[in-house]
């Protein structure tokens, strides 16, 4: 079977660890007929608009995205790239698990999850200025959205083998917005009489994710305390240059690294893909391609096992392209081997 993908290399670094995870992919024995679509900040300066719709009508069409990082502009300038797709394809949970790979970060040993309502919250963008010197962004929470994430979290936990879901809020301070999801979430929670619920502030979470992380489980919160979260969780294992992502709803999904364009080493052969490739690990089971989708995760833990070919940012001296063809050369070991 082909499948159709829609591909947004991105900005900075993002064709150089595309170009690696497709390449990987194909080792994989995966067949992808790429639908190449440029969107981010060099779009936005040649053809108006960061995000041109023919990017939109592709990933509608295929309903299925894999996304390198694009750049946005701070305190000016366009919308994020990223806020526009979830938004504009109603791509409600962020799923961001946190996985330690061997010989990257030593102090933590972290296996947990993190879904992130992806569509309201602060992050909705309803900003005003009511006066002159003062501006309101208002932070907005619907029961619809709140339950659909609770349970999308729930049922993550279920299929994954999670026996606890933590929802993190801040409804001490914020009883209605916070409030609302959090009563939501609690009536969610019985319908998943196998799965423990979990309720903690996130600051209290912050905590917790540096002293004992794998006691959260599967965190699910709104959308700031997920971005800010995800970060968090990503330092204890190594930074976001490790992490995956993915962005879901019900009529499409976007599978994206959550790290920066790294401008200061585009272009030099020195990005190292993994979180690409990881996230590309979570699109394939997505798709249905388990065992390509398991030789890559192999291959991943090997070659950091071995440390024989890592890339500079953990000490490494290897390029991207050298990088690519190590973890090639691993995936098609693995098929051969599983026969």
């Amino acid at each position: 079977m082909t499948h159709r993908i829609t591909l947004i290399p991105g900005d900075g670094i993002g064709p150089e660890v595309s170009e690696a995870t497709r390449t990987v992919i194909a080792a994989a024995g995966v067949s992808v007929d790429w639908d190449i679509q440029t969107a981010g900040l060099e779009v936005a300066r040649t053809e108006g608009e960061p995000l041109p719709a023919r990017v939109l009508e592709s990933i509608r069409a295929n309903r299925c995205a894999l996304k390198g990082p694009c750049g946005t502009p701070i305190g000016g300038g366009f919308r994020s790239v990223n806020v526009t797709l979830r938004q504009s394809l109603d791509l409600y949970a962020n799923v961001r698990p946190i996985k330690s790979l061997p010989q990257v970060e030593s102090r933590f040993d972290v296996d947990i999850v993190i879904v992130r309502e992806n569509t309201e919250g602060l992050y909705a963008g309803l900003e005003l200025m009511i006066m002159q010197g003062v501006a309101q962004s208002i932070k907005l929470t619907t029961e619809r959205s709140s339950r659909r994430i609770a349970e999308f979290a729930f049922r993550y936990a279920e299929s994954h083998g999670r026996p606890r879901v933590t929802f993190v809020h801040k409804a001490n301070i914020m009883k209605i917005s916070d409030g609302l999801a959090l009563d939501a979430t609690r009536k969610v929670a019985p319908l998943h009489p196998t799965i423990e619920l979990r309720e903690m502030i996130v600051d209290a979470a912050a905590m917790v994710m540096v002293r004992d992380p794998n006691s959260l489980g599967v965190l699910v919160t709104e959308n700031l305390y997920g971005d800010i979260l995800s970060d968090l969780g990503a330092g204890l294992v190594g930074g976001l240059g490790f992490v995956p992502g993915a962005n879901i709803g019900d009529d499409a999904a976007v599978f994206e690294a959550v790290h920066g364009t790294a401008p200061d080493i585009a272009g030099k052969g020195l990005a190292n893909p993994t979180a690409l490739i990881q996230s590309a690990v979570m699109m394939l089971h997505h798709l249905g391609e388990t065992a390509a989708a398991n030789a890559i995760h192999k291959a991943i833990l090997r070659q950091y096992e071995e440390r024989k070919v890592v890339t500079g940012d953990i000490g490494g001296k290897a390029g991207t392209s050298e990088f690519t063809a190590e973890m090639c050369r691993l995936v098609r070991e693995i098929r051969e081997t599983a026969g």
